[in-house]
Order: structure tokens, then sequence, then C-alpha cells
């Protein structure tokens, strides 16, 4: 009998050995699959700031949640494979995806959009505007602080100790994982190209929604939707977009460098967080904190903004081109101005006009000083060599900068074009900014509310004051001054939009009717001449302003007069989301329509990515002035 056992135990044994490590490989997939799933469920929970839909988000018909689960279980296989031990990986995915949720969950609830990895490229700014954040919220940032501080110290700890207590996995499990996760991975790389077809995707049905952010992050989650969002820096071509195509386009010789006494000095003003808080519903404010502003209004911008992103609107509001025809997300300040590019600086100077901007605030943020430079500025004033400003809580005043502005005009011996961007009316509006509140705030809100309102309506009070000031100079003087001011978008002021019963929420809609966009985008537009008072202009789109600007100062151009001139008699408002006619007839998700853009609008496109990243086939024809002042003159 001994002997008959013997014999059989050589048949046993692998059988067993072999059920043994199936068991052990399930075991170990299982685990992992679980530690995934909940690491998913605890990301989208804090991103989306509830658990409210997530279990629609998991169970989908349409599988982008178990596409993540099993993208996160692969991943954590792959760096327990790397490492060598099992559930080290988990020290370096759960910060990694934790925080970021963390980040764009508290990102939205102050500018409406989720984090894009375009944000890291202005984390300086963000560390910059710290103290600001903290005076506001200074209970949120302690606890905040405690605990990333805890964190870290719970990962160092797990890393120095704890990891030695995590099972060693052997060579060949390490091998076999690596062997069947690394092809996987390098597979989803391809799917991050939203741009191509893939049949693997279209199989799992993830559709990356790049034209509407807030569905891509519910749909596909924050994972996914984040990774797809990595390419966006990558602008194709439009379609049919060429030299011949180019030629094609409507445009007529004009003249430039005919600069002379009859045309008048330009400033133009980008006020932060300009608005009229007097639309504000159930809320009375006495005085008026606007009343220059009010008397002397042209009509509005169309901001593609809301609390921030400040350098978006800049870009068109200087360039004449729009963000509609980027990717959404992206920043044309921090990704795409990486060469010299046409801008009302560039059309002045080619007029023979002084080029200046100025900006109580450091050169670097929102890489102003490099992208002034693309823009033909001959000059940028900036915190780092302006005189010490006046300030107002944080930020240089108002009153301040318009006198630099005044002593800085008054010297100059030949015609000027000054663009400039303030500070007085940055966010957050702690009570503390004015000694006393000029403006009292009457209806049912809450105290806190009240206080944020009375700061924000005086900061607008000492600007309004500030554009009387500037407006007198102007007057005085022997040239003709004109001087533009706007919004760059909605002050950030929370809870006052909700409680007051103006917007649902404390931030801007981005797809609604018109009536609704308007009231939750528009900010107030003065284009006004020391001769010859206001100019009636309506709402407009920042990129359209640079046509009023040119006409105003009575000149004429192939493209920010003649191209751009017809745009906005037919559209004044160019949004991502819909397109305004001028009789207020809009044309919604007009970029993803079926049917073909308007000609006008399918030109606009390829004129903004000739010259953005084209071969600027269209530059001596339709920007005379740009080719002039960046050539070297012979």
């Amino acid at each position: 009998m001994a002997a008959t056992r013997t014999a059989r135990l050589p048949l046993y044994r692998p059988q067993s050995r072999r059920s043994e490590q199936a068991l052990a490989i399930g075991y170990a997939l299982g685990k992992s699959f679980i530690l995934a799933l909940l690491i998913l469920i605890a990301v989208e929970w804090i991103a989306r700031g509830s658990t409210t839909d997530i279990g629609d988000f998991m169970t989908s018909s349409a599988r982008p949640g178990m596409t993540s689960v099993a993208l996160m279980t692969m991943l954590i296989l792959c760096l327990d494979a790397i490492f060598g031990r099992r559930y080290q990986s988990l020290l370096i995915i759960v910060p990694l995806a934790i925080i970021p949720a963390f980040v764009s969950q508290q990102k939205q609830l102050f500018l409406s959009d989720p984090l894009y990895p375009t944000d890291f490229l202005f984390a300086r700014q963000i560390v910059e505007l710290m103290p600001v954040m903290i005076s506001q919220r200074p209970w949120t940032a302690v606890a905040v602080f405690i605990g990333l501080i805890a964190s870290i110290a719970m990962i160092v700890y797990l890393w120095l100790c704890a990891w030695k207590r995590f099972p060693q996995l052997s060579g060949r499990w390490r091998a076999v994982s690596l062997g069947l996760t690394l092809p996987l991975l390098a597979g989803f790389v391809s799917l991050m190209d939203y741009s191509q077809y893939s049949w693997l995707r279209d199989r799992l049905q993830v559709i990356p929604m790049m034209w509407d952010q807030k569905e891509n992050y519910r749909h596909n989650g924050f994972l996914l939707a984040f990774a797809f969002n990595v390419p966006m820096a990558n602008v194709s071509a439009p379609a049919g977009y060429g030299a011949e195509t180019m030629a094609k386009i409507p445009g007529k010789a004009m003249p430039f460098g005919t600069g002379s006494e009859d045309h008048p000095d330009v400033i133009v003003l980008m006020s932060e967080s300009l608005w009229d808080p007097t639309r504000l519903s159930n809320v009375k404010l006495s005085p008026d904190p606007m009343p220059v502003m009010r008397e002397n209004q042209s009509g509005n911008v169309f901001s593609p903004e809301f609390g921030g992103m400040t350098a978006n609107v800049e870009f068109e509001a200087l360039t004449g081109f729009s963000n509609a025809f980027l990717p959404y997300g992206s920043i044309p300040y921090q990704q795409y101005v990486r060469r010299p590019m046409p801008s009302l600086a560039t059309f002045f100077r080619g007029e023979g006009y002084a080029t200046r901007a100025i900006h109580p605030y450091q050169s670097w943020f929102w890489n102003r000083s490099e992208v002034y430079k693309a823009f033909g500025f001959e000059e940028f004033k900036s915190e780092e060599n302006l005189p010490a400003l006046d300030k107002r809580g944080f930020f240089a005043s108002d009153e301040a900068l318009f006198k630099e502005i005044m002593r800085q005009a008054d010297g100059m011996d030949r015609p000027f074009f000054f663009f400039s961007v303030t500070l007085q009316g940055h966010g957050p509006y702690e009570p503390t900014r004015y000694a006393k509140n000029a403006i009292t705030v009457e209806g049912n809100l809450p105290e806190a509310d009240k206080s944020t309102l009375a700061t924000y309506a005086h900061g607008v009070k000492e600007a309004d004051d500030s554009l009387k000031m500037l407006m007198e100079w102007a007057k005085k003087r022997e040239r003709e001054t004109i001087i533009v001011v706007f919004g760059d978008h909605l002050p950030p002021l929370g809870p006052v939009y909700v409680n007051s019963g103006y917007m649902p929420e404390q931030v801007a809609t981005r797809k609604a009717s018109i009536e609704v966009m308007k009231r939750e985008h528009e900010t107030p537009l003065i284009v006004w001449s020391s001769r010859s008072g206001k100019k009636n202009i309506g709402t407009i789109s920042p990129a359209i302003l640079p046509y009023h600007v040119v006409k105003m100062a009575r000149f004429d151009h192939p493209y920010y007069t003649n191209f751009l001139g017809r745009v906005q008699r037919r559209y004044p408002i160019i949004d991502r989301y819909q397109l305004v006619a001028r009789d207020n007839q809009t044309k919604p998700d007009w970029l993803r329509a079926k049917e073909p853009l308007d000609p006008m609008m399918r030109d606009f496109r390829y004129i903004q990515h000739d010259m953005m990243f084209g071969q600027q086939h269209s530059v001596d024809r339709l920007f005379p002035s740009h080719a002039w002042v960046t050539r070297p003159q012979g």
C-alpha cells in the first residue's frame, strides 16, 4: 500500500500546486480589483461632492466605470510587480488619485470647471494667491493644512517602515504581471487621443466629450476624463486648411504705417471682476456704486469665463481670436502663444504708436512677460518695475494704477496704445478690505453674504470714481483720448448668487438659453472718446472688441475692421456652446452640428489656426502691420 501511495504522489502534487497557484492568482486579482473599486468610488465621491450618481456611473451600460476599475486594477498589479511587494503601489496611487479629485471639487465650487492637466501649468500662481485664499477661509485652511501634514506623515511612515511588512512577490509573479499589464496599459495610452478613432474605446462605449467638460467628467469619471484632457495641447488643423484655402478668404489691401496727429491715444483697461451688482435679484444697493459707468456704458462683454481665468478673456480682447476654436479648458497664454502673434499691440505699433502693457502684479503671472513680447508690446510695466502703488487689501488700488497710467501718458512724445489689467476687484472680498464700506446692502441675505457683497460693491464704487478721474483728465488733454473699460468675468461671490435668487448655483451655467447665459456672463463695457463720448455697441464677445477699438480710432485694417467687422455684423457673440446672431437667434452646439459651418465662421477658424499654429499664409494679406513689426527691416 505504501508503494502504491508513493507511486501516486507525483501525479497528485502538480495538480494540487496548479490549483493552489490558480487560487492564489485569483485571490490576488480579486483583492486588487476590490482595492481599485474602493479607490475609484472614493475618487468619484470626492470629485463629484456627493454619492448621488456614482451607482449609475459604475453600473451604466456604457462602461466607463468598469473600464476605470479595470485600468486601476492593472495599474496596481503593474506597480506592485515593479516594486516587488504587494500593495506598495497604493502609496503612490492613492495620493495621486485622491488629491487631484479634491482640488477638482474645490475648483468647481469657485470656477465651475473641473481640474484639467493644464491647470498644473500655473500652479505657482495658486501658491502666490494662497495668502488671499487663507484670509477668506482661515479655519478651512487650517483643517486642510493639518490633514495634509498628517497625510504626508502617514505616507512617509508607510514608505519607511510598514512597506517591509507587505508580502514580497516572487520573480516569476512579477514577470507574469508585467508581461500582462504593460501591453494593456500601453494600449490604453492610445485611447487618450480623443481626436482619433479607437476601436477598443468604441467597444467599451467610452466617449470623450471634449465639447462639454462637465458632462465628460460626469459620464467618464474623474480619472478617465482627466486622462482624455492630457493631449489637449495638440490642436489639429481644421479640415480643408491650406495655402489655397487661405488665399480664397475675402480680404482687401489697406495701408498701414500712416499714424498722424489726427489719430487718438488709446487706453484699454480690463477691470478685474467688474460687474454690475445692482443686477442681483431681491437685493438693493444704495447709493448706486457705478453711476459714471452706467452713464457712459456702451453695452456688455459676453465673457467666456466665470469667476476666474482672466487670461482667456484677455487673449480674445487683444488678438481678436476666439477661445471657441480651442480645446475646452485650454489656456492660450500658457499653452499656445509660442511665437509672434497678431494683436492690437502689433497693429498700433505698425501705425507708429508706442505700445505698452501695464499690470500691477508680477510679470510671470499668466506668463504675461512672454505673451506680451509675442503680442508685440514694446514695454511691459509690472510690479517689478512700477513705482510702489497704494493698495486696497492685498492688491493695488484702481486709483493708484490710473494715476500711474496718467503719469506715463503725460510723458509720451508720440501717440500711444496702453493696455492695462487692474487688480483691486480681485476676490475674495474680505470684510476688512476697506476701513468703511460706502455701499449699504438691503435684502434677505445672511450677514456673511451682505458683508461680502458690501466689500465687492465698495470696490466697484472706487473703480467708478477712478474712471471718472481718468475721464476728467482725458477731457483736458489736447490729443483725443479713447478709453475702453470692460470686466473680464463675473466676480466669485459664492453663495451670494444662490441666496439672492440670482443663480441656482454658485457658479455660472455653461449651457443654457441666451437669456440665462447673458445674465450670468455679461460684464459692463465702456468705449468712450474724450471728444465724441460713448459708442453704443450692445453685447459682444471679447474677440469682437478689437474691431470697435480700431474703428473708433479711425483706422481701417484688413482683419480687425474688414474681416472681424463682417463677423460682428452677423455674430456679435461667439461662444463655444452657441453662436448668437445679431437678431439674438442662437445656434446651439454650432461647432458640433452635422451641417457645415457658416462660411464666415469657417474662415474665422482658418485664419486663427493659420496665425496660431499654421504656416501664416494670411499674414501679409490680412495682418500687414504684424508682418512689418515682426520682420527685420532692411
